[in-house]
């Protein structure tokens, strides 16, 4: 009798402590990556009230009427239901003394736009020869706000020229993201034949100085063949700063989202083991705005979302190649309120958007300035 009852509860309990002692280790690892984290983040405490955010139409009306009780910079809330999307700046520098802030232009600027109802991410490149208004009305390559102002500045940049409402970023020099992708036992990328040189090529200097300084690292593992291999995390950085191919930096940036695609596909796949060990690996290469807690949330939530739109700004429609006197070699966005129509459609599908007064003048503002230089 005994012996049943304890086979009884053995039958009805011993799976509830499984579960328990399942949830305690991973508790533990949680409590692990935090701990590692907090140490090796870079977090920043960004003035929130330096950042610009072009008043809506509407909210330019009630300052008229109300001029006292507007100030210059003004705070959005970009809700379609529940959660709403949230709009994330990522900044890839090309640092090699680990220096993520000012004084280093950004090579990569991608928007990251999380629609956190329907779990989709939208990943929209601003190319770093755009031609834009770098957040305090001088005008030239868009690149060039990130190197003055560091990422205050650059989201000003992003938020004046395209009516958004970016408050945070993320940065990462190149060493992160090859720790990242290492950590994540690669990404699976479909070469192309004219990119093989080239991405062995980035690999030998990835640690040359911008004076040409240093040395080749010969230290790589070449790619031979072109068709879908798992490139490791040198290979994939390398193939990020592919620029001299057909499409040039269209195709650059292209290849960054590729990137980044890929890398949530193996983190949706990862075990918390895996994704702890990535996340200590690129800490230390990482600055950001986000908190610590803001990390690892996102990272509980990473196997419910997917990216479903990938693309660059200006839009193809919308922009001119031309070589703008002292500015040199631009990308022009010709238009630059349809571009931010067609942005906000992707962005916010449900959403009724018309663009600020301040956007209507610095794309005036674009358009009187390049003219000349346009056929």
């Amino acid at each position: 009798m005994e012996e049943e009852k304890k086979r009884s509860w053995a039958k009805k309990n011993v799976p509830w402590l499984i579960i328990e002692i399942i949830l305690l280790i991973l508790s533990l690892i949680v409590l692990y990556v935090v701990t590692i984290t907090t140490h090796s983040v870079r977090k920043t405490e960004l003035d929130k009230s330096n950042i610009l955010i072009n008043p809506s139409p509407e909210e330019t009306e009630e300052e008229a009427a109300d001029p006292a009780g507007k100030g210059s910079v003004v705070s959005a809330s970009r809700k379609t239901s529940g959660k709403g999307v949230r709009n994330v700046a990522l900044f890839g520098v090309d640092s090699r003394d680990g220096n993520l802030s000012k004084r280093t232009r950004s090579d990569t600027m991608i928007i990251a736009s999380v629609d956190q109802d329907t779990h989709q991410i939208r990943l929209m490149s601003v190319y770093r020869d755009t031609y834009l208004n770098l957040g305090n009305d001088t005008y030239t390559k868009a690149n060039a706000a990130y190197a003055k102002g560091g990422p205050e500045q650059a989201i000003n940049m992003l938020n004046m020229n395209f009516d958004l409402d970016i408050t945070d970023y993320v940065t990462i020099g190149f060493e992160g993201l090859s720790e990242a992708v290492d950590a994540l036992g690669g990404v699976e990328i479909d070469i192309a034949v004219d990119e093989i040189a080239h991405l062995n090529n980035y690999q030998r200097s990835m640690y040359l100085n911008e004076d040409g300084s240093g040395e080749l690292n010969e230290d790589i593992i070449e790619v031979y063949d072109d068709g879908l291999q798992t490139l490791n995390g040198l290979q994939a950085t390398a193939y990020c700063r592919i620029r001299y191919t057909a499409g040039n930096d269209y195709k650059r940036a292209e290849r960054q989202r590729t990137v980044i695609a890929k890398l949530l596909e193996r983190a949706k796949s990862s075990s918390v083991s895996k994704l702890s060990k990535a996340v200590m690996a690129i800490m230390p290469h990482v600055e950001t705005s986000l908190s610590v807690d803001e990390v690892i949330r996102l990272l509980g939530d990473v196997s419910e979302y997917s990216v479903t739109e990938s693309d660059g700004l200006p839009f193809e429609a919308y922009r001119y190649p031309a070589k703008l006197g002292a500015d040199g070699y631009c990308i022009v966005p010709t238009d630059l309120e349809s571009n931010a129509r067609a942005l906000h459609s992707i962005l916010y599908p449900d959403e009724k958007y018309e663009p600020s007064d301040n956007l209507k003048r610095i794309s005036k503002e674009i358009s009187d300035r390049t003219s000349p230089y346009i056929p």
